[in-house]
C-alpha cells in the first residue's frame, strides 16, 4: 500500500502517541491547513481498511488509529519500509546532504533531481535553503555552473553535522534495532527511505561491531550515561572509523590535547581506541582519542551520590544555586528548600555545559511537546538560564531539560487539592455521579468536583474551573475538556492525571506547607528503606557529634596548617594517621585551586582509608594565607574547611557530605561566622530537612 509524504507524516504523527490528535494539532504539526488533513484522512481511511485498522474520531477529543497490537506494528512496519518517490522538502533536504556528505567531490545537480525525482528548480531552491543551517557549522556549499555542488569545510564540521542529521531524524531510542533490522534485510534493497538514507553515512555493520566494543568496555566505567550519549557516543566512533579508513583525519589543538591527557576519560578513551584499532586493523591517532575522551566528558552522567567535592562541580552549584534563584524570583516560587532540584540540576548542568561549550549538540525528542505543554515555564527557564550562563549559546535542546527538573519541583510546591473539576453529562446524575465516584476512587488529589447537566453547563463560567471531564460532546464549546467514559478506563485515567499535573505547572501558585504524608511502607522495600536511612543516620550522627571549630593560630603555611589540623583529628580518633591524610589533602591541591571565589574560605577533602568515619571541621587561621582560588586565581583565606571520608565511605554517608558542600556554596557567610553553634544548628536543621524529603522520596516508589 503506498502512502504519500504527507499522509506517510500523518501516520507517523498519529502512531507516536497513544493520545487523541486534534485535527489542528495535526494542521500545526505539518504546516498545513485543517481542510488539508481532513482532506487526507480519508485518503488514510481507506488504506487502513486493508491493514484491518480505523481511524477512531471522538468529537471534542480527537482522532486516532484503532486496531489490534499486531495490525499497528505491521503498519509500523510497512511505512519504515515503504520506497517513497514522494518526500517532505525537510527529508529531501536531508537526502541531498546525505548525498554530498557520502560524495566528497562536486555533484551534478541533474543527479540529484533525478535521485529525489523533482526539478533542478527545486533542487536549486533546496540548496538556497541549506546554505544558512550549514553555515552553523562552519561548512559551505560550493555551486558553480558545469562544476555542480559540493560540501567542503573542516572534517569535524562534517562529522557534527553527520551525528546531527542521525540523531535528529532517527529516535535514538530505536536506532539500533534499525541498523539490525537494516543489516538482516537489506538483500540488495535501494536505499529510498530517509532512515536508510541516513544509515548510508556509516557501513551498518561497523556500527553494529562498535556497538560492542562500547558495551564491553562500558562494563569498567565508574559512572552512567544516558542511552540518548551512549548512542551518539557509538554513531561518533563508527563515523570516525569509516572517515579514516577513506583518509579523513580530524585535527585538534595539541594544547588542548595535552590537557584531556590529563583526565581520567582519556584513558578510557585509549582502551577504546586500542580495541577498535585491533578489530578494524587501522591506525587511529591521538586526535581522534581525544575527541572520544570529549565525548565521554560530555556524557558521563556520575552517581548522584558522588561527593561534590570538585572544584568543577562546586562552580556549578554556585550557577545552579543562581539559576534557581532567577527562576524563583520570576514565577514567585520558593526553590532553595528542594534539594533534590539543586543536585538534579548540578548533575544535569556538569555534562550538558561541557557539550555547549564543545559544540556538541544533542537531541531532545521532548522538545516539542515541552514546549507545549509548559509555555510560559519554558520562556522564563530560557531566560533564567541566559541570565547565569551569559557567555554561552545554550540551545533549546539543553533548556527542555532544564525545564523538566522545574516541572517535576514545581509538582512537589503545588497543591494540586485545589484543582477545581467540573464533571459534566447530560442530565447531571447517573453517569456523572458514577464518573465522579471513580474519579475519587483513582484520582483522590481531585478533592473539589461538581456534577453538572449539559443544560446547567450553558450557564455557568468554565473560566473558573481548572479542568473539565465530560461524558458527551461539549456543543459550541471550543476550550480544552476531556471526553471519558462513566466507567472511567486506565487509559482516560492517566490523560486525566497527566492534564493535572500540567495544570498544576501552570497556576506556579505556592502552597502552604503541609506534613509531610509518609503513606504505608512497602514490605517488599522495607529492609532496603530501613538500611538506607541507617547510612543516612549514622553519617549524620557522625559529622554532628565531630563537628567543631578550631583555633589553628598564626602557621606560616597552609602545609604547617593542614598538618597542626590534622593532629587535632587523629588526638579526638577521627583519623588514624595525620601524616598520610595531610599528604593526601595536599596532593588534592596539585590538582586545582581549593578557594572558593568571593569568600574567604578554602574547602581541604579527601577520602582515604586512613579515616575512620566521615566529618566536616572548621579551623580559623589568625592570619589570612594566599591559596589559589578555583577560579585558578590566588586569594587569601582565614578558615580552612576540612571534610573528610573513609576510602568506603556508604553511599548515604556520600550523599550526607555532598549536601554539606552544596550548603557551604549556598551560605558563604555563615560558615565564615566560625559560629560553632549557629553552624551546628544550620546543619542539623538542613539534615533534618534532608531527611524528610528522602522519606517521601523513598515511600512514594
Amino acid at each position: 500500500m503506498y502512502f504519500s509524504a504527507r499522509e506517510r507524516l500523518l501516520l507517523e504523527a498519529l502512531l507516536s502517541t497513544d493520545e487523541d490528535l486534534t485535527v489542528k494539532q495535526l494542521a500545526q504539526d505539518l504546516g498545513v491547513s485543517e481542510r488539508t488533513v481532513h482532506r487526507d484522512l480519508k485518503g488514510i481511511e481507506k488504506s487502513l481498511r486493508s491493514h484491518h485498522l480505523t481511524l477512531l474520531k471522538k468529537s471534542g477529543v480527537g482522532i486516532r488509529i484503532a486496531g489490534a497490537k499486531e495490525d499497528i506494528e505491521a503498519l509500523r512496519l510497512a511505512l519504515l519500509k515503504q520506497q517513497p518517490n514522494e518526500y517532505t522538502p525537510e527529508e529531501r533536504q536531508t537526502m541531498m546532504l546525505c548525498t554530498l556528505l557520502e560524495a566528497g567531490e562536486p555533484t551534478k545537480l541533474v543527479a540529484l533531481a533525478n535521485d529525489l525525482n523533482v526539478t533542478i528548480g527545486t533542487v536549486s531552491s533546496d540548496l538556497t535553503k541549506l546554505e544558512g543551517m550549514l553555515h552553523d557549522y562552519n561548512l559551505q556549499l560550493i555551486r558553480k555552473r558545469g562544476y555542480g555542488v559540493e560540501l567542503v569545510g573542516e572534517e569535524e564540521s562534517k562529522r557534527k553535522l553527520m551525528s546531527d542529521l542521525i540523531s535528529t531524524h532517527l529516535d535514538e531510542s530505536e536506532f539500533l534495532s534499525i541498523v539490525k533490522d537494516n543489516i538482516r534485510n537489506k538483500a540488495g534493497k535501494s536505499m529510498a527511505s530517509i532512515s536508510e538514507k541516513l544509515l548510508g553515512l556509516v557501513e551498518k555493520e561497523k556500527l553494529i561491531i562498535v556497538e560492542r566494543v562500547i558495551e564491553e568496555i562500558h562494563r569498567e566505567w565508574n559512572y552512567h550515561i544516558a542511552d540518548s550519549a551512549y548512542i551518539g557516543l557509538v554513531v561518533h566512533l563508527a563515523l570516525a572509523i569509516e572517515r579514516i579508513q577513506q583518509g579523513e583525519n580530524i585535527h585538534i589543538d595539541s594544547t588542548y590535547l595535552e590537557s584531556l591527557k590529563a583526565t581520567p576519560e582519556y584513558n578510557m578513551a585509549e582502551k577504546i581506541s586500542r580495541k577498535l584499532e585491533q578489530v578494524f586493523q587501522i591506525d587511529i591517532p591521538e586526535a581522534e582519542t581525544g575527541y572520544i575522551t570529549m565525548h565521554l566528558q560530555g556524557a558521563k552522567l556520575r552517581y548522584e551520590n558522588e561527593l561534590m567535592n570538585q572544584p568543577a562541580q562546586l562552580k556549578i552549584a554556585e550557577k545552579a544555586k543562581s539559576l534557581i534563584d532567577h527562576v524563583g524570583r520570576k514565577i514567585g516560587v520558593d526553590f532553595t528548600d528542594d534539594y533534590s532540584l539543586f543536585q538534579g540540576l548540578v548533575t544535569h548542568l556538569a555534562p550538558a555545559l561541557f557539550r555547549v561549550k564543545q559544540r556538541m549538540r544533542i537531541h531532545n525528542p521532548l522538545l516539542e511537546k515541552i514546549k507545549q505543554d509548559y509555555a510560559s515555564l519554558f520562556d522564563i527557564v530560557k531566560d533564567s538560564v541566559t541570565n547565569t550562563f551569559p557567555e554561552l549559546n545554550i540551545p533549546d535542546e539543553e533548556i527542555g531539560f532544564i525545564v523538566l527538573h522545574f516541572g517535576s519541583s514545581l509538582l512537589k510546591h503545588k497543591d494540586i487539592r485545589n484543582i477545581k473539576a467540573l464533571v459534566i453529562c447530560s442530565s447531571g446524575i447517573g453517569t456523572s455521579k458514577i464518573l465522579s465516584t471513580r474519579l475519587k476512587k483513582e484520582l483522590p488529589e481531585l478533592k473539589d468536583l461538581q456534577n453538572v447537566s449539559l443544560f446547567q453547563f450553558g450557564r455557568m463560567n468554565p473560566s473558573e474551573y481548572d479542568l473539565i471531564l465530560s461524558t458527551i460532546k461539549l456543543p459550541d464549546y471550543n476550550d480544552e475538556y476531556i471526553v471519558v467514559s462513566p466507567i472511567l478506563t486506565q487509559e482516560e485515567i492517566e490523560r486525566i492525571r497527566d492534564a493535572i499535573n500540567r495544570k498544576a505547572v501552570q497556576k506556579m501558585k505556592v502552597s502552604d506547607s503541609k506534613p509531610i504524608d509518609l503513606g504505608t511502607v512497602n514490605v517488599q522495600n522495607f529492609r532496603s528503606y530501613i538500611l538506607a536511612m541507617n547510612e543516612y543516620a549514622e553519617a549524620i550522627l557522625a559529622i554532628l557529634d565531630h563537628f567543631f571549630v578550631y583555633d589553628l593560630g598564626s602557621p606560616a603555611s597552609v602545609e604547617e596548617a593542614l598538618r597542626t589540623f590534622c593532629s587535632k583529628l587523629e588526638e579526638r580518633m577521627l583519623i588514624s594517621d595525620a601524616r598520610a591524610v595531610t599528604e593526601r589533602l595536599l596532593e588534592r591541591e596539585k590538582f586545582g585551586g581549593l578557594g572558593i571565589p568571593n569568600t574567604h574560605l578554602a574547602l581541604y577533602h579527601t577520602r582515604n582509608r586512613e579515616i575512620y568515619q566521615p566529618s566536616f571541621t572548621i579551623g580559623i587561621l589568625r592570619n589570612p594565607l594566599s591559596v589559589m582560588g578555583m577560579d585558578e586565581a590566588m586569594m587569601q583565606v582565614d578558615h580552612l574547611l576540612l571534610m573528610l571520608a573513609p576510602e568506603a565511605e556508604s553511599r548515604g554517608g556520600m550523599d550526607i557530605l555532598s549536601l554539606i558542600s552544596s550548603l557551604i556554596i549556598e551560605n558563604a557567610s555563615l560558615f565564615e561566622s566560625g559560629d560553632q553553634e549557629s553552624i551546628k544548628a544550620f546543619l542539623a536543621s538542613k539534615f533534618d530537612q534532608f531527611l524528610h524529603e528522602k522519606i517521601q522520596e523513598m515511600r512514594n516508589k
